[in-house]
């Protein structure tokens, strides 16, 4: 069953866009509202995703295993809470990039992903939007 998402931004020039995923918006959003910082940390990073720039300290590949393919993450504070927004990306039938951020996940404790980092992560991988 395809899961829905929402749109959120669309780059100037079409060629990307950023959806959220219906079911977990309200705890993304909250997440990302709940401060200045956060709020200044995403759009900064919707940003640099929306003109086509590549910063993997702010937004890389979870590219762990084949179950997780497509699946990126938007890094919040690292070294502090070091927070996660577990993202699928998608290319429409126009060859346009659609990140769908998919899932929060608070406090990512090491370098390292743990089991339940990599289940989230495979999770993600698994899922099919409906854009």
């Amino acid at each position: 069953m395809k899961r829905k998402c929402e749109h959120i931004i669309t780059a100037r020039n079409e060629k990307r866009a950023i959806y959220i995923d219906s079911t977990n918006k309200n705890e993304i959003l909250e997440y990302i509202y709940q401060d200045k910082r956060h709020k200044k940390k995403f759009l900064y990073i919707t940003d640099i995703l929306l003109s086509g720039l590549k910063n993997s300290n702010l937004y890389d590949k979870e590219d762990i295993n084949e179950k997780c393919k497509d699946v990126t993450a938007m890094k919040f504070f690292k070294g502090q809470e070091n927070d996660r927004l577990y993202c699928k990306e998608i290319h429409n039938c126009s060859g346009k990039l659609i990140i769908v951020i998919s899932i929060l996940h608070k406090r990512k404790k090491d370098k390292t992903l743990s089991a339940k980092e990599i289940s989230i992560i495979e999770k993600v991988g698994g899922y099919e939007y409906e854009v």
